[in-house]
């Protein structure tokens, strides 16, 4: 699960965000919306660990992941986040099986070529595990980055606006996906969108404003 209480952050002390508090447990989703220049990817940064917050804490299963030092994040990081991020930042010259492994490989020191292919067969891209990401479709790379996110069995899946590049059939199918992967490995899904189409489909949800 996931929490947080009292979160604020600023770029270069000028305008300090103030985070809404959020609590997710394992299994569940929570949405965060809002406005262009509300804070909604920088709070998902926040959650991932990638920023720093100026006051607050982030709990991971109980632990405070934001007063780690430096040293210790990244490797928190990737045992027990899951990131699916707008640009799917794949190394261009590994296959899709590869970056799966790389990301296990780097989080754990071992290739878990195994629970790749079984990611991939799960998300109905087996039949491209051997081809270099350049050579799939927008809603292919997504479903990679979701078995990306997922190698590692996280506690915790931050999704940044995962439908906007997706037209409606994909939208529906990358949302049910989250959400029911979610709750198969037990991980809170915190998902940060401003898209309409989405919107409605869940209850628990913060507006940023």
């Amino acid at each position: 699960m996931i929490s947080t209480s009292s979160v604020t952050f600023t770029y270069d002390n000028d305008q300090l965000f103030h985070m809404p508090d959020l609590y997710c447990e394992a299994g569940s989703t929570i949405l965060i919306t809002g406005d262009s220049g509300k804070g909604k990817t920088t709070y998902l940064h926040l959650l991932a660990g990638l920023l720093k917050p100026k006051t607050g804490t982030i709990e991971i299963d109980k632990k405070d992941f934001a007063s780690l030092p430096e040293s210790k994040t990244d490797k928190f990081r990737g045992k027990h986040i899951g990131l699916v991020l707008q640009k799917s930042h794949f190394v261009s010259a590994l296959t899709v099986l590869e970056n799966l492994e790389m990301a296990s490989w780097l989080a754990t020191g071992k290739k878990h070529t195994k629970r790749a292919n079984l990611l991939l067969e799960r998300l109905d891209i087996a039949n491209q595990s051997s081809k270099l990401p350049s050579q799939l479709s927008i809603g292919q790379q997504q479903r990679v980055s979701i078995a990306r996110a997922l190698m590692n069995e996280p506690k915790v899946l931050l999704a940044d606006e995962p439908t906007s590049s997706l037209d409606d059939k994909n939208a529906e199918k990358v949302i049910q996906l989250l959400t029911d992967l979610s709750k198969e490995y037990k991980a809170a899904l915190v998902i940060v969108t401003h898209d309409a189409r989405i919107k409605e489909k869940f209850t628990n949800k913060i507006t940023m404003v």
